[in-house]
């Protein structure tokens, strides 16, 4: 498989970008060695490369676009919208229209307030919770790998550099113990977290975090971006039934446009408002943070969930897909090694040497068999798009990697197949 249009892309990019991509996650480092397509187009589950190659892709852009690439009804609501304008002096109507479609969405909120990222949103948690505690320390999940670009966040990962020491500390998911102990020794501002990632909460894990948050005086800060509209479209705080102060949602939010959500209890988000008697907190304030066609799409998208049952879709699709695999992988004898981990609307695949051991080694092998037999993506995140053939043809294709993976691991050395350096992981001190 040869990608000369896309290699060239890439150097230009290269060249006029750092790191050849805006998302460190779609680095060409995180693709074998001259294996990283650039994109031409999409339509649902199917992406095109510059060089004419066609894919079905998971990960939906980085788990942006659940429904699938330029789906209708989204198109439809921002064309429409477009052709109104997109960004006033003062706020649009359609504002208070998403607003208030969010808020019916995700009924445990009181207040919204959009941006166009994600980590805008977790950061805005983060000062309204120092800003109503008067302290400054973040307890923060370790267990998750992103919460935001911002110095609180990054200043803990191996890429810091640049960032001064930042007032955080972390725990384990799951560990009640572990938390009440951070908890009791550094009385954080807030305690921030996914409330699920790749299995489930432990039975009441969720209602004692809340309950230790509260004891604490914490803020219980839920990050959403993933879980919100797979887990549900109320999110994992409708799932498993338990309210924090804040939320923050975005990703599948817009299927592909930038709109991001913060929200939360009225008596905290009313500190970044007009109508509040405590000192004022700079909450907000984007000047493309509500464009009109992007809130158009997150109120089509939201109708769309509501209408069409797409959770559940997603729900089903990838519960398909895992069986596949692993039914393939055991058929094969590499089912110790290539697994799938997650809810089924969410999944991920890790790739383990004969140790079992994490091995960028063998996921650069597998990803390699994959993209070779069209199938593109850093994990198996399904998209509603998906047809139960895609699936089945997916699993067709896993099922040629691992008989590739089974001779890597008979020879015990992955390197023959690897077509030259491994993958990286995306936080690393060094390029």
């Amino acid at each position: 498989m040869r990608l000369p249009r896309s290699a060239a892309l890439t150097e230009r990019l290269h060249a006029a970008v750092p790191g050849g991509a805006h998302t460190y996650a779609k680095g060409d480092d995180q693709y074998p060695q001259d294996l990283a397509p650039i994109i031409s187009h999409g339509r649902g589950a199917h992406i095109w490369d510059v060089d004419g190659n066609e894919y079905l892709e998971y990960g939906s852009g980085l788990r942006a676009v659940s429904l699938g690439h330029a789906y209708p009804r989204v198109i439809d609501a921002v064309r429409r919208e477009l052709d109104k304008g997109s960004n006033f002096v003062r706020p649009a109507a359609i504002e208070v229209e998403a607003a208030e479609r969010f808020l019916q969405t995700v009924p445990t909120a009181d207040m919204v307030k959009f941006t166009k990222n994600g980590s805008d949103a977790t950061t805005a948690a983060i000062r309204l919770a120092r800003a109503a505690t008067g302290r400054t320390l973040v307890a923060l999940c370790r267990d998750q790998p992103f919460f935001s670009t911002d110095d609180w966040f990054i200043g803990g990962t191996p890429m810091s550099a640049g960032i001064p020491q930042q007032d955080v500390i972390t725990f384990p998911y799951g560990d009640l113990d572990a938390l009440s102990s951070v908890l009791e020794q550094h009385e954080p501002a807030a305690v921030i977290l996914e409330a699920a990632t790749q299995t489930e909460p432990p039975a009441g894990y969720l209602d004692g975090v809340r309950d230790l948050a509260t004891r604490h005086g914490a803020v219980l800060v839920f990050d959403e971006m993933i879980t919100g509209f797979r887990w549900s479209e109320h999110g994992a705080q409708g799932v498993y039934g338990v309210t924090p102060d804040l939320s923050t949602f975005g990703k599948a939010l817009g299927n592909g446009f930038g709109v991001s959500a913060l929200a939360g209890r009225r008596e905290l988000m009313e500190r970044g408002g007009l109508r509040s008697r405590h000192e004022r907190v700079f909450l907000l304030s984007t000047t493309h943070g509500a464009e009109t066609h992007a809130l158009a799409a997150a109120m089509a998208v939201m109708d769309t969930y509501a209408e069409e049952g797409i959770t559940e879709r997603l729900h089903a699709l990838g519960d398909r897909l895992a069986a596949g695999v692993r039914d393939v992988a055991a058929g094969i004898g590499v089912a110790d090694h290539v697994q799938v981990r997650g809810r089924a609307s969410n999944l991920v695949f890790t790739t383990l040497d004969a140790d079992g051991k994490p091995s960028q080694p063998y996921r650069t092998l597998f990803l390699r068999q994959l993209l070779s037999g069209g199938v593109i993506g850093p994990s198996f995140v399904v998209s509603a798009a998906l047809t139960d053939d895609d699936i089945d043809r997916t699993v067709d294709v896993v099922a040629q990697a691992c008989t590739v993976y089974r001779k890597a691991l008979d020879a015990g050395d992955p390197t023959p197949w690897m077509g030259g350096r491994p993958v990286k992981p995306v936080f690393r001190r060094y390029a």
